[in-house]
């Protein structure tokens, strides 16, 4: 990432509504290629919502969203035919599920889960889509011997790095992360985040990573939005955010996190 790119992602004033309750409110921000921003709150806080708009799942009532593909055209999300935002979705944005099991087709193999990424991008040699199945799977720590079995019979660590896998394989710009760890016991998270550390370091993946756990904010991620209640209450470099929090709610929130 350097001052002279142009932004990857640009947001202004997002704002979902339902009924009287604000799914996010006036939510801007700015993001650049190989940038992790966490997005941090309670349950309800809105940044499970905001993550979805980012997505193009969820047409805000007001506000902007600007993508910009690696060809250098910047898109209005919002104004691109369906056909043209699928597109995006299956070459330069991934979305991982807190559950993966919503991000992965249970009904076929792991290796099929993995590959089907790349023939939807017109890769049609079965030889190279096994050849790339296999070292995404290895780059992810699956066995590759494993390539013919149904995720059904994975653990749900070994789901959420194939989902990972199945994302990633087609070379995204953007990743957005919901919750990948939360699902998982202690240990599993802690290879998880060390696996994820190093692929979007690896990959210069612009990623929104959403969280409820300041630990994961801390590790992976360069820069930190705290929302409540919809609305952003704080924004900032992670270390400085959580070192010197400013708001009342972050101040809150990181006096709850458990010392040593």
């Amino acid at each position: 990432m350097s001052d002279l790119d142009p932004p990857l992602l640009r947001a202004t004033g997002l704002t979902v509504r339902y009924g009287d309750r604000y799914g996010c409110q006036d939510v801007s921000l700015t993001l650049w290629p190989g940038e992790v921003l966490a997005v941090v709150g309670e349950s309800g806080s809105g940044k499970t919502t905001l993550l979805r708009v980012l997505a193009g799942r969820i047409t805000p009532q007001a506000g902007t969203l600007h993508y910009r593909d690696a060809a250098n055209h910047e898109y209005d999300v919002f104004a691109l035919p369906d056909a043209a935002r699928r597109r995006l979705e299956r070459t330069e944005w991934a979305f991982v599920h807190q559950n993966p099991r919503d991000g992965l087709r249970m009904a076929v193999s792991a290796g099929a889960n993995t590959g089907e990424r790349l023939m939807a991008n017109g890769v049609r040699h079965w030889g190279s889509i096994r050849a790339s199945t296999r070292q995404w799977m290895e780059r992810v720590e699956l066995e590759t011997a494993r390539i013919d079995e149904s995720p059904a019979t994975f653990s749900g660590g070994m789901q959420q790095r194939l989902q990972i896998a199945r994302n990633l394989i087609s070379g995204p710009r953007l990743a957005l992360l919901d919750e990948p760890t939360s699902a998982l016991d202690v240990s599993v998270q802690a290879r998880l985040l060390d696996l994820l550390r190093g692929l979007t370091r690896s990959l210069g993946l612009a990623t929104v990573i959403v969280t409820h756990d300041l630990a994961v904010a801390r590790l992976l991620a360069q820069r930190m939005m705290v929302m409540k209640d919809g609305k952003v209450v704080e924004t900032g470099l992670t270390d400085q955010v959580l070192d010197d929090p400013h708001h009342p709610y972050t101040q809150l929130l990181v006096a709850s996190v458990p010392q040593g």
